[in-house]
């Protein structure tokens, strides 16, 4: 490998990183992801975003940025906007849980959401791109020749060299690919009266672009080349090295919970699912995803409905795991916490629902509430994953959840698997390095952990969950 400086878009966070040519981090930062409200809902700050990108470069010291051989910049699957020749946005970047373009899908019959999903491998959902594109385009004062629709990643990448392009698994994420030809669909562009010729060509992510030599030359960069290297939680599976047998747990703001398969999978029962395809970044291989809402926002959901600062927090989480992995937690004292605060999981996918919880008593401890709110994620995620129906022998974790103890042992506890925890913190920082370089490094190189699943625990709550059944089945089918 070389140099590289790599770039993850997230929801919450931008996360920026410095690597050797070995894989070894030698700077980190991290900044809020700049976003505004426009009338309709939530975009980005293009410009800031680019300044932040610009601010990390120029920190490092000169003998280090002429060493940079190489950007790869990885982000969230959904997000994006048009583009012109020019390079300027001719529609607002907009963000992937901004569902302006949602009263398209309105008018698709069922028989055109099976023929999409036997298509894309998607299910019908205004998170998916191809409703934003219709939307924009409808706004746009271009011709459709000019504008081409891109990632937010894709986008940087844009800005960088000049050059527009899409990346194969961020492609997958927009409801415009034909999955299994890896091409553009023009049935499904029909379908939503989007010109083809919007979509870029393809480009993986071993393929990267030369810098333009201006602005390599403003950053105090010499020659570089820059790769887009996919989606996040894709890219943190290369690194994670993801094997079959194993899914990857991507914690973040929300909860990505990913396998490999060597074909997608567009039957009529996985449709239902509403578990989504995709191509993986790094070869051939398939991706069977599915989005958790709720995932690391739980916290800040916690402080706010507790009135508890950081380290308040913490020490209840610590409390609650002690109680728990030492016995003295009475599940059917616990109240029942089904946690959508930000929407829904599959197969509902509904980003209207909300988070239920019943049977507080008078004398609900925070500690109860607390340890309570994370089993319901487990379950939730528990529940999400028999929908893949794959077998598992093990949860490889990344991400802010492997600072959770809580989290972590109730999840080993729930599934019955050890877990493997990232020691190292930017996974998906290091997929896009190796990414680009067409590598991969094994999964020891993250410095993983084993959290090992209890019999007894395990046991406890096998019992638990048929107990409560039939209330976890009623509050699921709450309307949002």
């Amino acid at each position: 490998m070389t140099p590289t400086i790599t770039v993850d878009i997230g929801t919450t966070s931008i996360k920026l990183c410095h690597f050797d040519a070995d894989g070894t981090l030698l700077a980190a930062d991290r900044c809020p992801t700049p976003t505004r409200r426009d009338a309709w809902g939530e975009v980005y700050d293009t410009v800031a975003l680019l300044d932040i990108v610009r601010g990390f470069v120029e920190g490092l010291d000169r003998a280090e940025r002429r060493a940079v051989q190489c950007i790869a910049i990885a982000g969230v699957g959904e997000s994006g906007g048009l583009v012109a020749a020019d390079l300027s946005p001719a529609s607002p970047m907009i963000l992937w849980h901004d569902h302006r373009g949602a009263e398209l899908l309105a008018r698709i019959s069922e028989a055109q959401r099976e023929r999409i999903y036997a298509v894309t491998g998607l299910p019908v959902n205004a998170n998916y791109a191809i409703s934003k594109v219709a939307w924009a385009l409808a706004r746009a004062d271009r011709p459709a020749g000019d504008v081409q629709w891109l990632n937010v990643s894709e986008f940087l990448a844009a800005q960088l060299t000049g050059r527009r392009w899409a990346e194969p698994s961020l492609a997958s994420r927009t409801m415009a690919l034909d999955v299994s030809g890896r091409r553009w669909s023009r049935e499904m562009c029909a379908l939503f009266g989007v010109d083809p010729v919007v979509f870029p060509p393809l480009r993986p992510a071993a393929e990267g672009v030369a810098m333009d030599s201006a602005i390599a030359r403003a950053w105090g960069l010499d020659e570089v080349t820059v790769h887009v290297a996919g989606h996040d939680h894709m890219a943190g599976a290369v690194g994670a090295d993801l094997r079959a047998g194993e899914v990857l747990d991507s914690t973040g703001t929300t909860e990505g919970v990913l396998a490999l398969l060597p074909s997608p999978r567009l039957d009529a029962a996985t449709a239902a699912t509403k578990v989504a395809n995709g191509l993986a970044c790094d070869g051939d291989a398939f991706t069977l995803f599915a989005s958790i809402p709720t995932g690391g926002s739980a916290f800040a959901t916690l402080r706010t409905l507790l009135d508890r600062d950081v380290d308040e927090l913490l020490a209840l989480i610590a409390q609650a795991h002690r109680d728990w992995i030492t016995g003295k937690v009475s599940l059917d004292r616990l109240p029942l916490v089904l946690p959508r605060f930000r929407g829904s999981p599959p197969p509902q996918k509904d980003a209207a629902a909300r988070a239920v919880v019943a049977g507080l008593q008078g004398d609900t401890t925070a500690v109860e509430l607390v340890l309570a709110c994370f089993l319901g994620m487990a379950r939730q995620f528990a529940d999400v994953w028999d929908l893949f129906g794959l077998p598992l022998e093990r949860v490889k974790l990344i991400g802010p959840a492997s600072s959770n103890p809580l989290w972590l042992q109730l999840k080993a506890d729930q599934l019955g698997v050890p877990l493997s925890v990232s020691g190292f913190p930017e996974v998906v920082s290091r997929g896009a390095q190796v990414l680009a370089h067409g590598v991969r490094l094994p999964w020891c190189a993250s410095d993983p952990r084993d959290v090992l699943p209890d019999a007894g625990r395990a046991a406890a709550l096998a019992a638990w969950r048929t107990r409560t059944a039939r209330q976890w089945a009623y509050l699921a089918e709450m309307p949002g």
